[in-house]
């Protein structure tokens, strides 16, 4: 495999570490729906919405941002009566009470239908937005802001390219992925001028933390956790404290909090998993800026590492990739040097890897606490120089082939698993 070079990991964090407002299957769908109204001026009769079964599940139980309601439904004819398509992920950000009073309505009336339609790959929209005169179909594949076709009236006018997320095969196209050498190599020795971007998104996701942890939001997962921390039944320590800031900014996002996130390989929620439990070490460490940017950098490029191989949506949930990369950045932090964040990496591997997504929901602030609390172990455990050896179930010697191990377990071996997943949901 081929050394990565700076520009290759700049362009690959920019591309993947970008600014969402609201969770990200349903902004899928609202973004679709909105490009299609726009097409036709946003004279609109009706809706219909096509789904891959992984949006779905990952649709139905998300609070949709200044709504106060959970759905497809409602993200659709928010999307179209009052989204900016040139926003992409952040579609919903210029939404007004009007907007969102016109999409109840128009949801009320029964005028946004929902279905899921067999296609191979696992993030899949299609929406078609109809008047008596006009329609257009809009489509997005692979990536939740990937337009890949137009149609109006029954012409194409646009066909774009999919842009493949993780070849089907780990061992295939290894131009598209990297290294956990590499990445280290990029994020411990590259110009601070040119990475410190990252704290910027530090910034974003610790706004939406502060949010979760002054207001009610979802289950107030951690909101409870910092007031037991100030009230002495738990310790103001660096795991408590991660757990609670980083449960927190789940907790406003999932159900429905108007603040965008800093999100990593297209969702929000792993945004939030990467970078919070980082800042929090480092706020208790007292690094400075440039130390916490290179941790970040670190972290962040782990989780699309490992996500290279797995796919954007799987039945194995996000947070395990995304407390991959954080306990990297914390073991860095440490002191930890390469080879004690590759043992990170194996400890987490071997430790909450069958965790399943079983949709998008308040309750994923419970997964993210438990997977920061794994990723401070993981790591206070690797700056001991103590890893999960090769003997032991899914892990490997090689770092590479560890991560490769985990993807296919999420991937391949749980495909059955998400089948059953959804089936429960719906049949509820």
């Amino acid at each position: 495999m081929t050394t990565k070079n700076k520009d290759f990991f700049i362009n690959l964090l920019k591309r993947e570490v970008v600014p969402a407002l609201g969770c990200t299957e349903p902004i899928a769908v609202a973004l679709a729906s909105s490009r299609a109204a726009k097409e036709i001026n946003r004279k609109i009769d009706k809706i219909e919405v096509y789904v891959s079964c992984n949006i779905l599940k990952n649709g139905m139980g998300v609070g949709i941002p200044g709504t106060g309601m959970i759905g497809l439904h409602i993200a659709a004819a928010l999307g179209a009566l009052g989204g900016n398509p040139d926003k992409d992920l952040e579609v919903l950000k210029g939404i007004t009470n009007d907007h969102i009073n016109s999409a109840k309505i128009f949801v009320k009336n029964n005028k946004v239908s929902v279905s899921t339609k067999d296609v191979e790959t696992k993030l899949y929209v299609e929406a078609i937005v109809r008047n008596k005169d006009e329609y257009c179909k809009v489509i997005i594949s692979d990536k939740h802001s990937n337009i890949v076709y137009v149609e109006k009236n029954g012409h194409c006018i646009f066909q774009g390219s999919e842009e493949l997320s993780a070849p089907n095969d780990c061992e295939s196209n290894e131009t598209f992925h990297t290294t956990v050498k590499d990445i280290y190599d990029f994020a411990m020795n590259e110009d601070f001028d040119n990475i410190k971007f990252i704290l910027e998104g530090a910034k974003m996701n610790k706004t939406v933390s502060l949010e979760g942890l002054n207001m009610d939001y979802g289950l107030r997962v951690g909101k409870t956790l910092m007031k037991t921390i100030e009230k002495g039944l738990l310790c103001d320590d660096i795991q408590n404290y991660a757990m609670a800031i980083t449960a927190a900014a789940s907790d406003a996002r999932m159900a429905g909090c108007m603040l965008p996130v800093m999100s990593n390989s297209g969702s929000g929620n792993q945004g939030i998993t990467v970078m919070m439990p980082v800042i929090a070490a480092a706020e208790k460490l007292k690094v400075d800026d440039e130390n916490l940017a290179r941790s970040l950098i670190l972290s962040n490029l782990i989780a699309i590492h490992i996500k290279s191989y797995l796919g954007r949506l799987s039945a194995l949930c996000g947070c395990v990739v995304a407390s991959a990369g954080a306990s990297s950045g914390i073991t860095y932090l440490l002191g930890g040097d390469f080879e004690s964040i590759t043992y990170s990496i194996k400890n987490m591997a071997g430790n909450i890897v069958g965790m399943i997504c079983d949709g998008a929901k308040t309750g994923c602030a419970l997964k993210v606490s438990t997977g920061v609390s794994a990723a401070i172990q993981s790591a206070l455990l690797a700056i001991e120089k103590i890893e999960i050896g090769e003997t032991d179930g899914i892990i490997d010697k090689d770092i590479e082939k560890t991560i490769k191990n985990l993807a296919r377990i999420g991937s391949n071996g749980m495909t059955e698993t998400d089948k059953l997943i959804l089936d429960i949901m719906v049949c509820k």
